[in-house]
């Protein structure tokens, strides 16, 4: 699940919010540096999120902090010595770990229990090895199938950070007909039909169907079906398709490529001058 940071597409960045239509999951030791409004809300442990939650089911593993309001519509599910800077709002039942801090305290329709909500990611690896244990195979196929039921889900990787300046991580990220703010560094970079407000850093990045406000780098970039860069491109090795517009220029080191609409990269390429400006 954590493989590669993915923005699912419609989701949007707004001036405080994050706003996805489907899920959220977190790993561990993040940092976000907007509010999050989602359907069903999992946060990893140690993670700062400097803005208010809002979601139909929320999940916040121990030790993270919350600067704002943390409200769910369903269920909620608090782990030990987490740190929530506005108010809790739970709809549904609440189970919460101890040592919990709530600084403009808290508000739960439903059941409440006090007790230490196990990691999400811990009962199921303790759960599969019980199943093995016992050979239960039908089981674990059923839990595979539960732990992939999220909708469209926003997958940021542990230690990453998610900020209004930059968004960073060292997996590879994939941004799908999103509207992104912040400077982009990360690994293989997939951009299709988004908009991006800042620079884009990678080791091989395709822009396919985007708009890049900000320059793109990295060792080999793909500039494909009428993307627009506003900004310089350079690479290692750079392929832009026809139709396509950069205006900051291009440096290719190793060369930059001018390609037919819909042929293949390694088809039909014709090699141009090592920079273009």
């Amino acid at each position: 699940m954590f493989e590669k940071l993915v923005i699912p597409q419609n989701t949007k960045f707004e001036e405080r919010n994050i706003i996805v239509n489907g899920d959220v999951v977190i790993g561990a030791n993040s940092k976000v540096d907007y509010g999050i409004i989602a359907k069903k809300i999992l946060i990893g442990e140690r993670t700062v999120i400097n803005g208010d939650i809002i979601g139909d089911e929320v999940r916040i593993d121990a030790l993270c902090t919350v600067k704002g309001n943390v409200t769910s519509k369903g269920d909620a599910y608090i782990g030990s010595f987490v740190n929530i800077g506005g108010k809790l709002t739970v709809y549904g039942d609440l189970e919460i770990g101890r040592n919990v801090r709530i600084r403009k305290g808290f508000e739960a329709k439903g059941l409440i229990t006090v007790e230490d909500p196990l990691p999400i990611l811990v009962f199921i690896f303790l759960y599969l090895i019980y199943l093995l244990n016992i050979k239960r195979v039908e089981e674990i196929e059923e839990l595979f199938k539960d732990v992939e039921e999220f909708e469209s889900p926003l997958i940021i990787p542990e230690n990453s950070v998610v900020g209004i300046d930059r968004i960073e991580t060292s997996k590879p990220i994939e941004i799908t007909n999103s509207r992104v703010l912040g400077n982009i560094k990360a690994g293989d970079v997939l951009v299709y039909q988004s908009e991006i407000f800042g620079s884009v850093r990678g080791r091989n990045i395709i822009i396919d169907n985007s708009r890049i406000h900000g320059a793109v780098e990295g060792r080999e970039v793909h500039v494909t079906n009428s993307s627009e860069v506003f900004g310089y491109v350079k690479a290692e090795k750079i392929y832009m398709e026809i139709g396509c517009i950069v205006e900051g220029g291009m440096i290719g080191k190793k060369g930059v490529w001018i390609i037919q609409k819909g042929v293949d990269n390694d088809l039909g390429k014709r090699e141009v001058q090592k920079d273009v400006s």
